[in-house]
């Protein structure tokens, strides 16, 4: 490669980098992953979606201040974008910082009530923090990460055996707290301790120049504060081994219920989700049919919430029927949903019913339906993105109904609702929808005007598919005004 050709910069476009990112992100080459999204925001350093991608790459290979820091940035012109929130309370959790979590968690469950990531990430943050103020265990752990006492060069020895004593003391009560937590890595902590006793080697440096025994009392701070954060986290996310323990426990006692009911449900629904996130519809629906099936054998008393687990389960199932196309069978599972809410008097499963139902309606052509459902979820919408999208959804189906001073109206209550949260997107599609609705209705000029601002925002987007559509339709549009 020649110098002129190093100093070029990217030579494919922005959303090339951003598919090859994402593409690598779920093969697990978080890396390379990372150096796509770099790439891509050399071309838009702003650009929060993918900031918010990169920032789950930094996640998933352990640094959580860079992820904490692309996470705020692309909050920086959007408070509430419900990405970032969620991408900025995964890392505070991640960090340690389970209180500050709580907050994004419930910001963003405040923005979009619908998504099961917020609810779930409070749930997680709320165990997290009540199991660490809980627990003396967590507080002493943290406190015998500090041995600054071998930093002191007078003395060493005799306060060294008298601080592994106390040390081994402590280690007796929670022995088996620390070795469950910290696994394969506990045969380790037990080598650095038996180092500890060598005196002629602690005395020893490293080429660079660091003390032997600076280096082995900092490993062992950093397993004491990993078995710290692991006994926080581990109410809701269990590690590997226990998860598949609790499986094998489950299959041999299937009317059983396991002995934490709440965070078997939380993980099952969290794979669930995962699965079906990441197009494996097949086997998110599996899982949740099995689910189901599960908890309906249970009482109330096993799990309080059954009714609401029950109802989520009805709203994932009916979700992937309708990503493979069977829609009898889609709507009679949202409808069971919404059934369950109202006996429940739960206002957020109530609202994702409505708003599901609507989909399906809609979806098969029974737009009048989708109208009356949709409108009696509006009082419960919460968030500028939800009216935003729902305002557009009500102004299709009247589109589509050729009611086009309804389908106007909701345009322009979709675009208000864009406005207030500065989301481009559906700015763009509310401004497509109210420029139909005047062409429609004769009213060429403003027709003109909504395509013109459409077109803008387009660009902004740098939506090349929409610029061509929208551009076509402009050139009609103002064959008609010249008429």
């Amino acid at each position: 490669m020649s110098d002129n050709e190093e100093g070029q910069g990217p030579k494919s476009t922005f959303s090339t980098y951003v598919a090859e990112g994402d593409q690598l992100f779920q093969k697990g080459e978080y890396v390379k992953a990372i150096e796509s999204f770099s790439t891509a925001l050399s071309v838009q350093p702003d650009d929060k979606n993918c900031l918010v991608a990169r920032s789950r790459c930094y996640l998933k290979l352990g640094d959580a201040e860079s992820a904490l820091k692309d996470a705020e940035t692309s909050l920086k012109d959007n408070k509430d974008f419900f990405k970032g929130l969620y991408q900025k309370a995964e890392a505070l959790y991640t960090m340690g910082d389970f209180e500050f979590a709580l907050v994004y968690y419930h910001r963003g469950n405040k923005l979009r009530p619908e998504l099961q990531e917020f609810r779930l990430g409070i749930q997680k943050a709320q165990e997290a923090i009540v199991n660490s103020v809980g627990s003396p265990s967590s507080v002493k752990l943290e406190n015998k990460g500090d041995l600054s006492f071998f930093h002191k060069s007078n003395g060493v020895r005799s306060k060294h055996k008298r601080e592994s004593k106390k040390h081994g003391q402590k280690m007796g009560k929670n022995e088996k707290t620390a070795k469950e937590l910290l696994g394969e890595l506990y045969s380790d902590r037990e080598y650095l301790e038996k180092l500890l006793q060598d005196e002629d080697l602690i005395k020893g440096k490293i080429r660079t120049g660091e003390r032997v025994q600076d280096l082995i009392v900092g490993c062992i701070s950093y397993l004491d504060t990993r078995t710290a954060f692991w006994q926080q986290q581990k109410p809701i996310y269990a590690r590997q081994r226990d998860r598949k323990l609790m499986q094998q426990q489950w299959n041999r006692h299937l009317h059983k219920p396991p002995s934490d009911p709440t965070r078997y449900v939380l993980d099952s629904l969290e794979e669930i989700d995962t699965a079906l996130s990441s197009g494996n519809t097949d086997s998110g629906l599996k899982k949740a049919r099995e689910l189901m099936k599960v908890v309906k054998e249970w009482s109330g008393e096993v799990l309080p919430n059954k009714r609401e687990v029950l109802g989520n389960l009805h709203s994932c199932i009916g979700n992937a029927l309708m990503d493979l196309g069977n829609m009898d069978k889609a709507l009679h599972h949202h409808e069971k949903d919404l059934e369950l809410a109202k006996k429940g008097n739960l206002m957020d499963s109530k609202s994702r019913a409505l708003d599901n139902i609507g989909r399906v309606y809609a979806r098969i052509g029974k737009f009048q339906q989708a109208i009356e459902v949709w409108e009696e979820k509006l009082p419960l919408v919460c968030g500028g993105l939800e009216k935003a999208w729902l305002f557009h959804e009500i102004g299709r189906c009247y589109l589509e109904l050729k009611r086009y001073s309804e389908a106007r109206d909701y345009g322009s209550r979709s675009l208000i609702a864009a406005d207030d949260i500065s989301d481009e997107k559906w700015q763009l599609n509310a401004s497509v929808l109210m420029a139909q609705a005047e062409l429609k209705l004769g009213n060429y000029k403003a027709c003109v005007l909504h395509f013109e601002g459409a077109l803008d925002r387009a660009k902004l987007l740098q939506d090349d598919s929409a610029s061509e559509a929208i551009q076509k339709a402009l050139r009609e549009a103002r064959h008609r005004v010249n008429q």
